[in-house]
């Protein structure tokens, strides 16, 4: 299962502290394990159950997100230098890890890819988070999970948070028809 991971997420190498990097992998691996999902079906299952037709898919969503996410971090550490601190590990770490959770909300009743009550009853953010503390990951990196949708916006947010967050709405907002002109 490890490979198949790795196969997925290459982005993970991008990720410096060797022993975070094996944590990551950790709770990937785990959540496909507890999922109805196998690592394919995320290169072929829509991103998002709320956009009617979506024809883009979960990998292709998290990994532009993931990419964004590093490249406004670089864009802001060059323009901004040393009045911005980004800890580029907990960033790619925690922009790989927003939805692991959402590997637990999914069921397959008839073949056909839905919520499930665990999904409706603890969103991803909460059930990744979960999972991010099983395997011992730090509070920052569990910050990112925890408030990179909705459920963040009443709280106050971290660097990687901001840039986490708004990667995440880019590559996700554009194929929601209620708001796009």
């Amino acid at each position: 299962m490890r490979e198949k991971v790795k196969n997925i997420w290459p982005e993970i190498e991008w990720i410096t502290d060797i022993s975070l990097r094996e944590k990551v992998l950790d709770c990937w691996e785990y959540a496909i394990e507890n999922s109805p999902l196998t690592p394919e079906d995320l290169e072929v299952i829509p991103f998002s159950l709320l956009i009617k037709d979506c024809n883009i898919t979960f990998m292709n969503h998290k990994r532009t997100a993931v990419h964004l996410s590093v490249e406004m971090a670089n864009i802001m550490k060059k323009n901004f230098g040393d009045e911005i601190s980004i800890d580029m590990d907990t960033l790619i770490a925690g922009a790989i890890l927003i939805d692991v959770g959402k590997l637990i909300e999914y069921e397959l009743v008839d073949g056909k890819l839905g919520t499930s009550r665990a999904g409706k009853l603890v969103r991803h953010p909460f059930s990744g988070l979960s999972i991010a503390d099983r395997f011992g990951l730090s509070p920052d990196i569990q910050h990112i999970i925890a408030t990179h949708s909705k459920e963040g916006d009443l709280g106050k947010r971290t660097v990687e948070s901001i840039i986490v967050h708004h990667a995440d709405f880019v590559s996700f907002d554009p194929f929601r028809p209620e708001i796009r002109l």
